[in-house]
């Protein structure tokens, strides 16, 4: 199984302070596990290319695009929210980040890989259409999964999102969207504090208590997703792939090990096989513990080319 690994040194440069989690050590963290683990040798690198404004626009408006754009400061920080910030390569590296996902599903669909993951930052599942919020710019997962819809005309897709917060951006950007069906777990309640009410007939969103273990995590999936993936068809599947429920992450609150990841990623392997040729794009979310990162990482991707 051929697996496409997509990244940049563009998303190196983004940083919001030497006091911010979502650091550029998380990206060579998750390069040194592959190393160590010997996996690098087995995936296919790929260089992620610039995202283009019609990308960008299938999910966010233009008064949002325009906006990032026009704050993205020529030095120090320009402040988005309290814990939101950019720098002077902040845009560059959103745009990356952007570009890797729709490059991925362009490879993906046509064939060249089965599945992708791409190990890029600024993560995206918090962004919403109007807004950037809680690390995220572009909602990179969203506009993955709207240019497979749009440009390659797919009829059903799937988002799966194991971050340990719940992904309000993508939720925002498909809510009621019968042709998108977002299959989530997170910590609840936590930041930022949606998912668990009011939920529209196309989102699976499972709340999970703090301090809940990988069986927890695995019985919601075995009762909750899988029959309703079974009953969506997927033609493909996007994953918001966040490591910040391990047990080591300070974070969050849960207690997921790489097992756990491994194991998630099987069945969304299995889906993918049994509905949609196999065919998954995978992008970095959260997870900011480094070691427990790299190795989850390694672990999601072992999962995804089988090996």
């Amino acid at each position: 199984m051929a697996t496409g690994f997509y990244s940049h040194a563009d998303c190196l440069q983004h940083e919001m302070g030497q006091w911010h989690p979502e650091c550029p050590a998380r990206l060579q963290a998750i390069e040194d596990q592959l190393i160590a683990s010997r996996i690098g040798e087995l995936i296919e690198r790929e260089s992620a290319p610039l995202a283009d404004e019609a990308a960008l626009l299938r999910v966010h408006t233009k008064a949002h695009v325009d906006y990032l754009r026009a704050r993205s400061p020529q030095s120090g920080y320009a402040e988005i929210d309290p814990d939101t910030s950019m720098n002077p390569h902040t845009w560059t590296a959103a745009l990356r980040a952007a570009g890797a996902a729709v490059a991925a599903t362009d490879a993906v669909i046509e064939g060249r890989y089965d599945n992708a993951f791409c190990s890029v930052r600024p993560p995206g599942h918090h962004a919403e259409p109007a807004r950037a919020m809680g690390f995220c710019f572009f909602n990179n997962v969203a506009i993955a999964a709207r240019h497979a819809l749009e440009v390659h005309k797919l009829e059903r897709v799937a988002i799966i999102d194991f971050d340990v917060h719940h992904g309000n951006g993508t939720e925002a950007a498909f809510s009621n969207d019968a042709r998108v069906l977002m299959c989530s777990i997170f910590q609840h309640p936590f930041y930022p504090f949606t998912g668990a009410d009011n939920q529209a007939p196309n989102m699976c969103n499972v709340p999970i208590a703090a301090r809940s273990k990988g069986m927890v995590v695995r019985e919601a999936i075995d009762m909750i997703w899988l029959p309703r993936l079974d009953a969506f068809k997927p033609q493909m599947l996007f994953v918001s792939a966040g490591f910040d429920a391990h047990r080591e992450d300070d974070l969050g609150n849960m207690a997921l090990v790489e097992d756990d990841y491994a194991w998630i990623t099987q069945q969304i392997r299995l889906v993918a096989d049994k509905y949609a040729k196999g065919r998954i794009v995978s992008c970095l979310e959260g997870g900011y513990n480094l070691s427990a990162l790299g190795r989850s990482v390694v672990a999601h991707v072992r999962a995804l080319a089988d090996i």
